[in-house]
């Protein structure tokens, strides 16, 4: 086979322009410390890094999503901390206000406080969050979510909760309405009332459970839970009492005694009545319901201690009323501050997860597109000492001509 110049001289520049590109992918690898720098290098391991960082970013993400959910959740549960400590004043006012030696003016004292409690809860209702919204907005308010109307306190922000762009289950917001317009009315299974009409100087308790299986209440889905009625008789032979079921006589003139508790027959209930009730009198019991507002409460609690001339009883059932409704509300949000608590210790578990998977991710990326410095140098000086070689070899052979031979 006949070999010309020519051809020796192309096939030994193409010798040499492979090994330099060579040696520029290798100091190009070098520089940045990566072994894949574009997706010719290695398609699939190029693919697994691309995923990686992928799961990377979402990792991050979650992370984002999470402090700001940790955040809100860290000033729910400080305003809800607050809420309680508030809520703990006012019953220590009513327990006062139940002094049968109070008079008007210091009762209506009591009521300024009570007041001054009720300010701060909307204050505490209405916290911001710190980035625009509010830590009760629900899904979200650019607003206060509670405005003080003159019908009372309202919800004016959507029910439910904002959540944290995640994989994982973030709360932004807290429910307001569940918070503070939505507590069980009564004890949480039956509510005691008072009749308007009444002239005596009697008072109900909230009442108690005895037979827990033996209750009406809650009343099966689809039916009108019962209304239960204690009437009073006064006579030359003592005061007695009827229990009706919806007007419907489950025990009739019953003697009345003294503070002891009346159990409903047959059907798990007792209350107390203390004092003394006039004829005609009556109370009754009801099924709980979730509408127990904080600000209405307090709100019927200072219009009570602002009345003028109220008997013994009277004010006795506003006490017992008040301090019923404040207990239910303590109760309500503590649950509330408990499921906050319980979501900021879930919290821990999370971090825990997005850092082990956003380390897996990092792991994966390094294996697929990470330079191994010391093989990489290696290399790199190899394919400097071949170049070296070409070229010298080349400039010889380059003089292996016939009219550098002639010349000579």
């Amino acid at each position: 086979m006949r070999i010309s110049t020519a051809n020796s001289f192309d096939s030994a520049i193409g010798n040499l322009q492979r090994r330099q590109q060579d040696l520029s992918e290798s100091q190009m690898q070098l520089t940045t410390g990566k072994r894949i720098n574009v997706a010719s290098d290695d398609p699939v391991a190029a693919a697994r890094a691309e995923r990686a960082m992928s799961s990377i970013a979402r990792s991050e993400a979650n992370q984002r999503g999470l402090e700001a959910s940790r955040n809100t959740m860290g000033l729910s549960e400080a305003a809800l901390g607050d809420a309680v400590e508030l809520l703990q004043q006012a019953r220590e006012t009513l327990i006062a206000a139940g002094n049968g030696s109070y008079s008007d003016g210091e009762r209506r004292s009591l009521a300024i406080r009570l007041r001054e409690v009720r300010n701060q809860m909307l204050s505490v209702a209405n916290r911001p969050d710190g980035g625009g919204g509010f830590v009760f907005g629900g899904q979200g308010s650019s607003s206060p979510p509670f405005v003080d109307m003159p019908g009372g306190v309202q919800f004016v922000g959507q029910g439910g909760e904002a959540q944290a762009s995640s994989s994982e289950k973030l709360s932004l917001t807290v429910d307001g309405d569940l918070v503070w317009l939505k507590a069980k009315t009564g004890n949480g299974v039956f509510e005691t009332q008072v009749a308007t009409t009444n002239t005596g100087e009697a008072w109900i308790s909230a009442g108690s459970i005895s037979a827990p299986g033996s209750l009406p209440y809650p009343a099966p889905t689809g039916t009108t839970p019962p209304v239960y009625t204690i009437q009073f008789a006064t006579g030359p032979g003592g005061t007695t009492y009827d229990i009706l079921e919806d007007g419907n006589a489950l025990a009739s003139g019953v003697p009345y005694e003294k503070g002891k508790s009346i159990t409903i027959p047959g059907r798990g209930m007792d209350v107390g009545i203390s004092g003394n009730p006039a004829n005609g009198d009556s109370f009754s019991i009801q099924q709980s319901t979730n509408t127990l507002s904080v600000f209405d409460t307090l709100d019927r609690a200072i219009n009570a201690l602002n009345a003028t001339n109220m008997n013994n009883g009277q004010v006795q059932q506003t006490v017992n009323t008040g301090l019923a409704g404040v207990d239910s509300l303590l109760s309500n949000i503590q649950s509330a501050r408990s499921a906050v608590g319980e979501t900021l210790n879930r919290m821990d578990g999370i971090e825990n997860r997005i850092s082990s998977l956003k380390l897996t991710a990092e792991n994966d990326r390094s294996s697929a597109e990470d330079l191994d410095m010391v093989e990489a140098i290696s290399k790199f000086q190899s394919k400097q000492t071949g170049y070296d070689a070409a070229l010298k070899s080349y400039a010889m052979v380059q003089k292996l001509s016939l009219f550098q031979y002639v010349n000579i």
